[in-house]
Order: C-alpha cells, then structure tokens, then sequence
C-alpha cells in the first residue's frame, strides 16, 4: 500500500485551532498538613477550588518544578511575622536562608533561582498568617486571588 507522506503530514500538522481549550490559570498551595501552622493554605484549597473554578489550583513541594505552572506563578501558602493576608509581589520581600546543601533548599531559595535563571518571569504569593482563622484566610485570600485571576485574563 502506497502512502502520500506529503498528504499524510499536512493533515496531522494542520489541526484546527478552534478545538484547543485555552489554558486555566494555574494556582500552587504549598503547605504541610501535620504541622498546623503551616497547613492553613492546604486547610481552605477545596473551598478556593469551588469559589474559583476557573483556575487549577495545585498542591507541590517547594523542590518540585515551579516552572511547569508558568512563567508567572502565583502562589498561596502560610506564613510568619504577618499579621493579615498578604500579597508578596517581590522576592526580595522573602527572609532568605542560608542554603548549606540541597536539603536547605526552601522555597524563596528555589524561587530566587528559578528567576535568575529565567525559567519564570514573576511570583505572586498570596501570604496567609500562622495560626489564621480558616474562614478569615478564605475571604482575605479569595479578594486577593480574584484580582490576580483578572489581572492575567
């Protein structure tokens, strides 16, 4: 059976454009859930899925690949020496830690790298307090989240 390569190639590079979904917005949650200080974002994730069903929200681990959400993250996770949530726009804005070995390695180390390499362009960090009320964070996060979300439509 003789095959048209020519033919064969055209159709299969020629898809229609009308089928493709146009990508949610991707929103990483960062947390620990045996530590209750810092288990809060992970706490309110299933009630930011409801209220924006229009992005993908992701649990990860600071040494996971960051750049596989985007060149502009946006991230929800707990934090200290604040006393409501936050909106940290500049990573310079983050405590930064020593790193001695790849165990050290936390997420404002990783988000440093991963910027000055260029595999990002920008973060976002929806910072929630330690120790905040649930249904707090939700509402303060949920302002902040929403005009990130427009912001990127």
């Amino acid at each position: 059976m003789a095959v048209n390569k020519q033919h064969f190639y055209k159709r299969i590079m020629v898809a229609p454009t009308a089928l493709a979904k146009p990508a949610r917005p991707v929103i990483l949650v960062s947390g620990n859930p045996l530590v209750p200080e810092d288990s809060i974002a992970l706490r309110i994730l299933p009630m930011l899925r409801q209220r924006f069903p229009q992005a993908e929200f992701r649990e990860f681990d600071s040494a996971e690949n960051l750049e596989d959400a985007g060149k502009d993250l946006i991230i929800v996770d707990a934090a200290e020496g604040i006393s409501k949530v936050e909106l940290i726009e500049h990573i310079e804005d983050l405590e930064q830690s020593h790193a001695y070995s790849m165990h050290d390695f936390d997420l404002s180390v990783t988000l440093r790298i991963l910027l000055k390499i260029k595999a990002i362009d920008s973060v976002k960090i929806v910072a929630i307090p330690s120790g905040y009320p649930e249904q707090k964070a939700l509402q303060e996060a949920a302002v902040l989240i929403s005009t990130l979300l427009s912001k990127s439509a």
